[in-house]
């Protein structure tokens, strides 16, 4: 591996499809985000929450950013979500393509200020 890069996946579970649609623009609009994918069917979760194994219907989120946006992401997701405790979950990019990870890091780099 040649480009190890700063690059992150970050998955996020939502209970609705609305939830998620809101949630990825969100973080697409703050630049927190490059992308996030949204996956329009649902993923049955099993978990255990407060002592119960639970299930649930929920809506996948892959959102694309970097190391360096992840705490700024997660407290906007924590923010923003309905849960009380979300998934947000980073993992590594070790590679990929030097367009789309050129692109990535452009995308969630924050706006200067016009003076």
């Amino acid at each position: 591996m040649t480009n190890m890069t700063e690059k992150i996946i970050v998955l996020v579970t939502c209970g609705s499809m609305k939830e998620a649609k809101g949630l990825a623009g969100a973080l697409v609009e703050a630049r927190l985000a490059a992308c996030a994918n949204i996956f329009t069917a649902p993923v049955e979760s099993v978990y255990r929450w407060k002592g119960r194994v639970e299930r649930a219907k929920e809506f996948l989120l892959l959102v694309k950013s970097t190391r360096k946006r992840f705490a700024a992401l997660r407290r906007e997701v924590e923010r923003l979500h309905s849960y009380d405790v979300p998934e947000i979950i980073a993992l590594p990019i070790a590679d990929g393509s030097t367009g789309y990870l050129r692109w990535l890091g452009e995308s969630v780099q924050p706006k200067r200020k016009q003076r």
